[in-house]
């Protein structure tokens, strides 16, 4: 009787470390003639359709100048929006505080501070509304909106004392500036004097947001205006 041999083991053999280079670089090389000969079909349709290129050409020339002028009727529209921006009083009155502090926001850009951005919430160090005037000068505004209007709690030296330490120090500012559609104390008036803050109360907000005069032009003892900004 005679014995079979030994039946082999099969083993899987993994592919050499050579072989798996090698397996991507190919699959490379089969990607970039595909692509290369995509491009040169393309092209050659192309050349010889030119009269269909021609047309995408004319046709996205059109809708380009068709997008800048759209851009640019909006671009004036806002403008003579902003121009013609006015609040009265009671409108102010019935804002939420952020809706004042962009309302304020808005009444600078009004009047040419194209850069006049509102800042105002938690860790703001006092500032709601940064912007820079047609002169240069950098603003800090801290706003003050009492829901009550001038029934409501007056604006005293401790809030204008967190805006004195802030706003020349931290914020750079030129002019620093307190708003309230609200009252201010006698004695915060007095500490707003020896500081050098201005103070833009319920009378001045009124004229200021229902009028066409800049910030500026009522505001008394303002610093030297810089060199004109780019916003001039």
């Amino acid at each position: 009787m005679t014995r079979r041999p030994p039946a082999r083991r099969r083993t899987n053999r993994r592919p050499s470390r050579r072989a798996r280079q090698e397996t991507p670089i190919a699959v490379w090389a089969v990607a970039a003639v595909a692509a290369v000969g995509l491009v040169t079909a393309v092209v050659n349709w192309l050349l010889v359709h030119w009269w269909l290129l021609l047309v995408l050409i004319l046709l996205a020339a059109v809708g380009g100048i068709g997008w800048w002028q759209q851009r640019t009727r909006r671009i004036l529209w806002e403008q003579a929006r902003a121009r013609a921006l006015r609040y009265q009083l009671a409108q102010l009155d019935g804002l939420s505080h952020q809706q004042f502090e962009y309302a304020i926001r808005d009444l600078m850009q009004r009047d040419g501070c194209a850069d006049a951005v509102q800042v105002g919430g938690q860790g703001d160090l006092g500032a709601d509304v940064k912007a820079t005037d047609p002169q240069g000068r950098r603003w800090v505004i801290q706003c003050k909106h009492r829901r009550h209007g001038e029934r409501g709690a007056a604006v005293g030296t401790p809030e204008l004392q967190v805006l004195n330490g802030t706003g020349r120090p931290v914020h750079k500012a030129d002019v620093v500036v307190l708003v309230t559609n609200g009252r201010i104390t006698q004695p915060g008036r007095a500490f707003a004097r020896q500081q050098r803050l201005h103070l833009v109360d319920r009378r001045m907000l009124g004229s200021w947001a229902a009028g066409s005069r800049p910030l500026w032009d009522l505001l008394p003892a303002l610093p030297t205006p810089r060199k004109p900004s780019q916003y001039s």
